[in-house]
This record gives C-alpha cells, sequence and structure tokens, in this order.
C-alpha cells in the first residue's frame, strides 16, 4: 500500500507519519517543494496534482488546511483554496486512481445551537469563513469521490506546536488571575488520537476492499469521550500541572469563568461543539478514550519531558 500523506509537518501530520508508516510505503510532503519535484502544496493544486499522478498512490491522506479562523474573515481567496478547492483537487486525482481520500474536518461547520451532540446528518450552517470553507472543502471531497472517509473533529491538541492547554500553563506561571470562556463546550482531542483511529480506519477500509465494498465511505465525528467548556478544561490542565510539577512557580491564584462575549473576535465561534461519535465506533469497532486521558498524557509529555 502506497499512502501520500500531506501537511506532515502540522499537529496531526506528524502524529499521522508514526501511525501510517506501519501500514506501507508512506510519501509525506509539507508545502516545500523537494528537489525530486513532488508538492504538498494545498496552495497549489495544479502541482499537487501533477503530484498525485506523478506517485499514484492507494491513499491519500489530507491533513493541511487553512485553520486562521480569524484571519479567514479577511482573507477570501486564500481560506477557500485551501480548505474546498485544493481538496477537490484531491478527490478528482484519487477517483481517477481508484484511490482512498481521507480528510479532515471541522464542527465549525454547525451552528453551534443547542446542547445535543451533533450528528453526521445534522443541518450544516457555520458562522464564519472558516466554517464555510471546510464546509464546501467536504462537499466538493463527496461529490468528486467515491472513496472517501471524512473525520470531522475539534478543539485539536499536541504536544509540539501551539495549543489552548499549552497557553493556560504559561500564563499560569505569570498572571495571578486568568479569564477564561466558560459557554463554549466541546471535547479536546489529541492529534495522537485522531492518527491512530485514521490508521484503523484505513486498514479496515482495505479489508472491506478485498470484498470490492465502498459502504465504508462517508463522513464521520472524531472527537474524545466526554465534554467540557474553556473554563474547566483550562482549570483541569493547571490542576493537573500542579500536581505533576509542584516545583514550578505558579502564579495563578483565580481562573474567573467568562462568557463569549467578553473576548472580541473577528470571527464568530460556535457555543456548542459537542459531536455525536456513534456512527464512528460502530462503523469501525473503536472505542473513545475520555478527554481527560488524552489531556492528561500531553501534560505528562509537556511537564516531565522538560524535567528529565
Amino acid at each position: 500500500m502506497k499512502i501520500l500523506l500531506l501537511g506532515k509537518n502540522g499537529q496531526v501530520g506528524q502524529a499521522l507519519q508514526r501511525t501510517l508508516a506501519p501500514l506501507g510505503e508512506l510519501v509525506a510532503l509539507d508545502r516545500t517543494q523537494g528537489s525530486d519535484g513532488l508538492c504538498g502544496d494545498l496552495g497549489q493544486p495544479e502541482c499537487l496534482a501533477a503530484t498525485i499522478r506523478q506517485l499514484r498512490p492507494d491513499v491519500i491522506v489530507n491533513a493541511a488546511a487553512y485553520t486562521a479562523v480569524d484571519k479567514a474573515e479577511s482573507e477570501p481567496e486564500q481560506a477557500p483554496l485551501i480548505n474546498a478547492h485544493a481538496p477537490e483537487v484531491l478527490a478528482r486525482e484519487a477517483e481517477a486512481l481508484g484511490a482512498w481520500l481521507i480528510h479532515y474536518s471541522t464542527d465549525y461547520v454547525f451552528n453551534g445551537s443547542g446542547t445535543e451532540p451533533w450528528q453526521e446528518t445534522d443541518v450544516t450552517a457555520p458562522l464564519n469563513v472558516y466554517g464555510q470553507t471546510k464546509l464546501e472543502g467536504e462537499l466538493r471531497v463527496q461529490t468528486a469521490c467515491t472513496r472517501h472517509l471524512i473525520f470531522r473533529t475539534s478543539w485539536v491538541y499536541a504536544a509540539h506546536g501551539s495549543n489552548f492547554a499549552k497557553t493556560m500553563l504559561k500564563l499560569a506561571q505569570e498572571r495571578e488571575r486568568l479569564t477564561v470562556i466558560n459557554d463554549q463546550w466541546g471535547a479536546p482531542t489529541g492529534a495522537e488520537l485522531i492518527a491512530r483511529v485514521t490508521a484503523a480506519a484505513i486498514q479496515k477500509v482495505f479489508a472491506k476492499e478485498d470484498a470490492n465494498h465502498v459502504a465504508l465511505a462517508g463522513i464521520y465525528h472524531l472527537v474524545a469521550a466526554g465534554e467540557t467548556n474553556w473554563h474547566a478544561y483550562a482549570s483541569h490542565v493547571i490542576a493537573q500541572a500542579k500536581l505533576l510539577r509542584p516545583d514550578l512557580p505558579w502564579a495563578v491564584q483565580e481562573i474567573m469563568p467568562v462568557p463569549s462575549t467578553a473576548f472580541v473576535t473577528a470571527a464568530q465561534r460556535p457555543h456548542n461543539s459537542r459531536l455525536n461519535t456513534h456512527k464512528l465506533q460502530a462503523a469501525f469497532g473503536i472505542n473513545l478514550p475520555d478527554w481527560q486521558q488524552g489531556v492528561d498524557s500531553l501534560l505528562v509529555e509537556i511537564l516531565m519531558k522538560k524535567h528529565t
């Protein structure tokens, strides 16, 4: 099996390199064009198409995306190019090869109303440009490629790169009082979990392919189990961090809950980012861990690695 991974240096991309390598021949690319002429830049769709035709992969895994949510409001051309047009190019090339396309999307395709976890069949209604472009990407992938898996996820984190937990750890050592939003709900989801599920799903669909089935193609919600809000998430992170590293100069004395209106952002955020994962678990036989488990592992990796 030959797998082409795009976005290898992102949070999910780095985790995918570890989980996909054992499955076969892995070609992992980023936006930089190498001396071999291979291109993984979603901003250059024609070059991307040429690379796929040259490599002829059995699976294309697209872990690249335009994720600057607020900036997307003022970049009406770049976000659609990367999040909608480029995935369509990937889908068309995958279809021509009879390959599978794995693509990642977001809870931002929904309007964030209510309190019930969103199901894959619920009506979409993005609140911002980022969500609109990701939804358009979903639709184009579904239209152009028979063998597709689209995983919607949310609140993604990893030990490398920037994320909410690392920001809270830094601020907790600098400020006595933190203010954190408490009216946006979701499930923090680790890049490692996303990568493990992706690898398991690829193995499953290729087992099905032996019988010429593509019944597993479709959209799936992929997030850790349970739910929380940003304030509770921050409180958990800081409490666990203090237990792991009581020697660090923790300054924080109070973590104040505030509504979303306390912070002015260019893009509107959904209040309800809960995603129902029953379809994913039933289709692939996967049990998803509670969000705290992954976050606690993240904290051990971040804090204890520095301590050794």
